[in-house]
């Protein structure tokens, strides 16, 4: 019975839910990504955007790599954050409601960090190519521009992009997890799916700089209206054929990768 009260609870609709519960992760999310973006400005003013990974060793890198996602990634996530707060109704769910989101976003960047354990070692790599091989570099960049472009018209993005954009029948479906780890299996799980639909846009910072703010703020922007606006999807396609044009513009205009320069990539 108690069970049975529990998903009936979990599956009220959302509008019965008072306008506060639904107002306070807004604000939350809204304030953590504020922090996140004040202390990754400060970052970027401190180290510069050099090349590789700034001279910063595995740990260190993760933390500043994680401010980052909380200060890209926040905006785009608060929907389904509120949407999951709203399938929290329980008697005992509303009292610790703080705690459970906070569980939500740590699962959620925990599929984050083990993206930034990659972008980490393809960085090491891209700082040994840089002191090796300037020219070899530009044509690093003119591929990531290149990959990242189509994959954004690929149907593994389009898959990726459906569950961050439509996530209420995945939700439902976890409202069926049991344990203390649920919400952070839920955040851990959301947060893959970001991780699959996005990656594309963030390997982008390999060629224009991991600290490169205005680029993180464009593609902040782009992972934004992909997810929220009713025509992302068009949208997306639209950003990958302009990354396929960059990409292509970048054989001849290296300046279009910033953070490929410090090596000695000529300029034009």
């Amino acid at each position: 019975m108690a069970h049975q009260a529990g998903s009936a609870a979990a599956t009220r609709p959302a509008q019965s839910l008072p306008r506060r519960q639904l107002i306070r992760p807004w604000i939350a999310l809204a304030a953590l990504a504020a922090a996140a973006w004040v202390v990754t400005i400060a970052l970027a003013q401190s180290m510069g955007n050099g090349p590789g990974t700034m001279g910063l060793a595995w740990l260190p890198f993760l933390g500043v790599w994680a401010v980052m996602m909380a200060a890209m990634m926040f905006p785009s996530v608060a929907p389904v954050a509120v949407l999951w707060t709203r399938l929290i109704t329980g008697v005992s769910a509303r009292r610790a409601r703080a705690a459970r989101m906070s569980l939500f976003i740590g699962g959620y960047l925990l599929a984050w960090a083990a993206c930034g354990a990659v972008a980490f070692s393809a960085l090491v790599g891209t700082g040994r190519l840089l002191d090796s091989s300037p020219t070899a570099a530009k044509w690093l960049g003119v591929s990531i521009f290149a990959a990242a472009g189509i994959y954004q018209l690929t149907p593994w993005k389009d898959w990726c992009l459906s569950r961050c954009r439509a996530p209420g029948g995945a939700l439902m479906y976890y409202t069926g997890f049991q344990g203390r780890s649920r919400d952070v299996r839920v955040g851990l799980h959301h947060g893959a799916t970001c991780v699959g639909c996005c990656w594309g846009l963030m390997v982008l910072l390999i060629a224009v700089g991991v600290m490169n703010v205005p680029a993180m703020a464009a593609l902040a922007a782009v992972i934004f209206v992909e997810k929220i606006w009713r025509y992302g999807k068009p949208f997306g396609r639209a950003v990958g054929l302009a990354l396929l044009a960059t990409g292509a513009l970048a054989i001849w205009f290296p300046w279009l990768l910033p953070g490929l320069h410090t090596a000695g990539l000529p300029m034009m």
